[in-house]
């Protein structure tokens, strides 16, 4: 039982059994806005109009991301129907196939147990197990640049023949390709930036010579350039917007009210690396070393993706949870490398620490709703998601628990097992719990009662405000009505896409005149400064956060 990385019959089982759950909680929950409703309504937007070269967002030109996500949950629509899953099941794919790959590499340049660990690792780490369950851009952009990363490693590792460096290379050109198709520059730029440290520091330069430089930036050209000179033939607008709005002054200046400290990414790779937290300080510190008699470094690579795009974002005035996630693949080989060799002492610490996160998460639950001055409902909801947490809590102790004895009787690969076994199990609670709160969110609950209210003409207004998920559930777009904000690009394109609030009170005051049936979702304060107003209207359904009325 100490050698499980050597049975196939026990890797296929795992490996089975892993993929099952991952796949299956991908429909288990509602689209949380806003970036899960936003991606899933583009999707069905592209898919209904069988436009795949402009992309929109409620029938608008929005063009803050590449189509990658885009064209691949509109592939899934096309093949499997709308649904929340099918929204998913690209980001899974990706979070899946990143951990696969991970260990793959792994196994190639360092050992099979290495790989082993090293699946183990990423496909149980906070996350990116999170990330691969979310419907949103940074998974897509973190499982394209771990196939460029893994593909490096591998066609420079030393022994490998000319063919295998060759073919690999054009894996990791394609890789890189396919990050900037998933969100931009970054997908070049982050991988050039650390080859080129690596060839600094390692005084490796006759790397470059085995990059085939000349095939890879073909392969890279004929998989990302078409899109960009499509949609700017079509759209002459959109380059500047791009590059410049969303590339240059994202990273420059502080448009998007997105900033934060310096330390921001620091602290969020505390909570993103458990359960492995314990090793992680140890192996960064040890993949400094370099390997004797070996002309490719691949841990100081490693070391390089990690500390390189945690400074890059850290240094960034826009600043997100999701951007840290492509330095996962080459932490948990990091942590992989030296799990392989650490001491009963560092893998007890590492279960040790387990416990203690465990054993704090149960004693602050209690603070989990005293702390959210919320309405009641939500505070309801946020009440029976507690339950969630404990169970995630006492399951990160258990496992803690009984990795801590595997570890205290040199049971290496059970500890190991057990560390990722526990980690994966309680992020896969807490994601499952948050559903009632997350529907709400959404309004989901309020999309469904409007279905049959709904005629194919019905005009639906947004007031004031943009639901992203509800146009997903009600499968049609709205319009906008005194809101811009992320549609400030595309209105100013297209301004008659969005009308004015005095406008919207002329329509609405018309069509119930005519006795044409109208909806709209709206802010409990805008409901009632418009029922001052004497409009007429008549809620059909409401939460906490909005109110739907129609006009007779």
């Amino acid at each position: 039982m100490n050698d499980l990385y050597n049975s196939k019959k026990f890797l296929w089982s795992l490996l089975a059994a892993f993929a099952i759950v991952w796949l299956y909680m991908l429909g288990v929950r509602t689209l949380v806005p806003p970036d899960e409703g936003r991606y899933a309504e583009m999707a069905r937007e592209m898919w209904a109009s069988g436009d795949w070269i402009t992309t929109r967002l409620n029938g608008i030109k929005y063009f803050e991301k590449p189509p990658l996500q885009t064209w691949m949950n509109a592939l899934s629509f096309a093949a499997f129907g709308l649904g929340e899953w099918q929204a998913r099941l690209w980001t899974g794919l990706c979070g899946l196939g990143g951990v696969l790959f991970t260990g793959y590499a792994a196994r190639r340049v360092f050992g099979a147990r290495a790989g082993f660990y090293a699946a183990l690792v990423l496909g149980s780490s906070l996350f990116w197990v999170a990330g691969g369950q979310i419907n949103s851009l940074d998974m897509s952009l973190s499982a394209m640049m771990t196939i460029a990363l893994c593909a490096m490693l591998i066609a420079q590792r030393d022994g490998a023949t000319p063919a295998e460096q060759r073919n690999w290379m054009l894996v990791c050109w394609a890789g890189m390709a396919l990050a900037v198709l998933a969100k931009g520059l970054i997908g070049l730029v982050l991988p050039g930036a650390v080859l080129t440290l690596y060839s600094l520091l390692s005084r490796d330069f006759a790397i470059w010579k085995r990059l085939h430089l000349g095939k890879g930036l073909l392969l890279f050209l004929a998989i990302a350039a078409p899109w960009f000179v499509l949609v700017g033939l079509k759209n002459p607008e959109q380059p500047h917007f791009f590059f410049i709005h969303e590339h240059w002054e994202r990273f420059f200046l502080k448009t998007h009210h997105r900033e934060g400290p310096w330390y921001y990414f620091l602290l969020l790779l505390l909570p993103g690396l458990m359960p492995w937290l314990g090793v992680a300080p140890q192996a960064l510190f040890n993949s400094a070393r370099r390997t004797p008699g070996a002309v490719f470094q691949p841990r100081l690579m490693l070391l390089i993706w990690v500390v390189f795009i945690t400074f890059f974002f850290s240094y960034s005035s826009s600043k997100l949870p999701g951007y840290i996630v492509p330095v996962f693949p080459a932490m948990a080989m990091l942590c992989a490398t030296y799990l392989e060799n650490a001491s009963r002492l560092n893998r007890m610490i590492a279960a040790c620490l387990l416990i203690v996160v465990g054993g704090c998460g149960l004693a602050v639950l209690t603070q989990m709703v005293d702390i959210s001055v919320r309405h009641p409902d939500e505070r309801a909801l946020l009440i029976a998601y507690q339950p969630w947490v404990l169970t995630a809590a006492i399951v990160a102790a258990a496992g803690g628990a009984l990795s801590l004895l595997h570890a205290r009787q040199l049971r290496r690969d059970l500890s190991v097992l057990t560390l990722a076994i526990a980690g994966f199990i309680s992020v896969q609670l807490i994601l499952a719990g948050f559903e009632p709160y997350g529907n709400m969110r959404a309004g989901k609950t309020l999309a469904l009662k409007m279905l049959p209210e709904l005629q194919p003409d019905t005009r639906i207004y947004s007031v004031a405000t943009y639901e992203q998920s509800m146009t997903f559930y009600l499968n049609r777009t709205v319009i906008l009505v005194d809101y811009w904000d992320e549609f400030t690009f595309g209105l100013r394109q297209q301004p008659e896409l969005s009308i004015p609030m005095q406008g919207f009170i002329e329509q609405w005051q018309h069509l119930s005149a005519q006795n044409t049936k109208a909806m709209a979702i709206l802010a409990g304060d805008t409901y009632a400064a418009l029922k001052a107003k004497g409009l007429p209207m008549r809620v059909v359904a409401e939460d906490t956060r909005r109110i739907v009325i129609t006009n007779r």
